[in-house]
C-alpha cells in the first residue's frame, strides 16, 4: 500500500494536523464516554482525510487496512473484509517519520467500535468509533 497524503505537504503541516487530531480525540472521547447517544452529533467532527497503514484485529481475526479519513472521533477504514456494525475492534494506524517530522515512525494502537460498514468503490469502508487510544514509537 503506497502513502497518499495529498492534504499534508510539508512536515510542519502534518505535526499541525496530528496535533489537533489528537486533541480533538481527547475532547470528544470524553465527550462520548460521558453519553454514547450522540454518535450522530459527533460524526461532524471534521475528517481529514489520510492515507495510512492500518491493521485491524476482530472476531479473533487479523486483516489489513488503510485509513481514508481520520477525525477527532474515528476512522473510516477501507479494507477487503467485512466487519459487522457493533463489533469491538482492536487497531493500529502507522504515522510515518517523515509526515510527522520525527526520527522514526510512530504507531496508534486504538480500541473501538464498529459504527458503519458500506461497500466503497469496490472495497469494503467500516467506520470505527475510537474509545481509546495510545501512541507508542515503531
Amino acid at each position: 500500500m503506497s502513502l497518499d497524503i495529498p492534504a499534508i505537504r510539508d512536515e510542519r503541516a502534518g505535526r499541525k494536523v496530528l496535533l489537533r487530531v489528537a486533541a480533538d480525540a481527547e475532547r470528544s472521547m470524553a465527550e462520548m464516554q460521558a453519553n454514547p447517544m450522540h454518535y450522530e452529533e459527533m460524526q461532524s467532527a471534521p475528517r481529514f482525510p489520510l492515507h495510512l497503514t492500518a491493521s485491524v484485529k476482530a472476531h479473533g481475526g487479523a486483516y489489513a487496512a488503510e485509513t481514508e479519513n481520520i477525525s477527532a472521533n474515528g476512522v473510516l477504514l477501507a479494507m477487503e473484509d467485512d466487519v459487522p456494525v457493533g463489533s469491538m475492534v482492536d487497531f493500529t494506524i502507522l504515522l510515518p517519520a517523515e509526515v510527522l517530522g520525527a526520527r522514526q515512525n510512530v504507531q496508534i494502537d486504538c480500541r473501538g467500535r464498529v459504527v458503519r460498514s458500506f461497500e466503497d468503490r469496490g472495497r469494503r469502508a467500516v467506520g470505527v468509533v475510537i474509545d481509546e487510544y495510545h501512541f507508542e514509537r515503531a
